[in-house]
Parts: structure tokens; sequence; C-alpha cells
């Protein structure tokens, strides 16, 4: 159920708000390799749930512009 709401909740987010998302989700992303790499990450399941994440928001923005057009 946790991931329905969350997609519910990026569908009524404006295309500037989920640009913003995507950066930020980009930039836990590369901290969360950065940390994967040094060995300081405890929870490296984070990694895929953030990738997964990004792909969500991203195919939220491609809906978004096939639905403007």
């Amino acid at each position: 159920m946790k991931i329905k709401t969350y997609v519910e909740d990026l569908r009524t987010k404006s295309a500037a708000e989920l640009n913003d998302e995507l950066v930020a989700a980009k930039k836990e992303l590369f901290n969360l390799r950065f940390q994967n790499a040094t060995n300081q990450l405890d929870n490296t399941s984070r990694i895929k749930e953030v990738r997964k994440n990004i792909a969500r928001i991203q195919t939220v923005i491609v809906e978004k512009a096939n639905a403007a057009e």
C-alpha cells in the first residue's frame, strides 16, 4: 500500500515539483552509492528502493507530458 500512496502523491504534484523530487532522489542515490563504495552503508536495499522511486517519478513525468499533448 505504501507504493500506491507514493505514486498517487506524485500524480498530484506539478511538473516543477516532480523535477525537484527527481533531482533530490538522484542526489540521494549518488550519496548512497558513495557510502556503499566506502563501506559506510548499513542498509544496501535502500539503493534499490531509491532507483525504483526514480523510475516511478520519471514515469509520472512522461504520463503528464503525454496527457498534455
